[in-house]
């Protein structure tokens, strides 16, 4: 049996709602000086983008006849049963986890704002857009590996301001 890879991509939280909920709200934005006597400046947290998404079921089962049990053959079918059953589950897993990244850059398959996961042009409230993509596409490479983090330590969050992101390795 194969190590379960889909665990090491998503973060995986237990839930007993029927669905997740997000919404984008953001922080500040940067401070700005104050004179002496002057008023303080006041900021207001946006609200962006909210996404609703629905949790799935993944079911199946195997039977065993009657004339198995009455033969006392149950025993060794269920056990072979069962660990084909979990190899089946593990699969689905597999399967589900691995569609988010197939689907990345199809516009069928969209996040809370409104493009795909892998996209050149994802709004941020403050104004304008954030890439999560090479500005020039480029095969796997060092140098390819070295310019994408750069691109993630000069993130910003949706107020504009620097986030400090760190690349993790799976």
């Amino acid at each position: 049996q194969h190590p379960e890879e889909w665990r090491q991509i998503f973060d995986v939280q237990n839930s007993s709602k029927a669905f997740e909920e997000d919404v984008l709200m953001t922080g500040f934005g940067a401070a700005v000086k104050k004179t002496e006597g002057a008023s303080v400046t006041y900021d207001q947290a946006l609200e962006g983008w909210s996404a609703r998404y629905q949790h799935d079921t993944i079911a199946l089962a195997f039977s065993i006849t009657e004339e198995d049990i009455e033969d006392n053959l149950y025993m060794s079918k269920g056990a072979k049963f069962s660990k084909a059953l979990a190899r089946s589950m593990q699969h689905t897993k597999e399967i589900k986890g691995a569609a988010i990244l197939n689907n990345g850059f199809s516009g069928s398959y969209v996040g809370g704002d409104g493009v795909s996961l892998l996209n050149a042009s994802h709004p941020i409230v403050g104004g304008g857009v954030q890439s999560n993509l090479l500005a020039t596409p480029a095969d796997l490479s060092e140098s390819a590996i070295e310019d994408l983090l750069i691109q993630i330590r000069r993130a910003k969050d949706d107020r504009l301001l620097p986030i400090s992101l760190m690349p993790k390795d799976i």
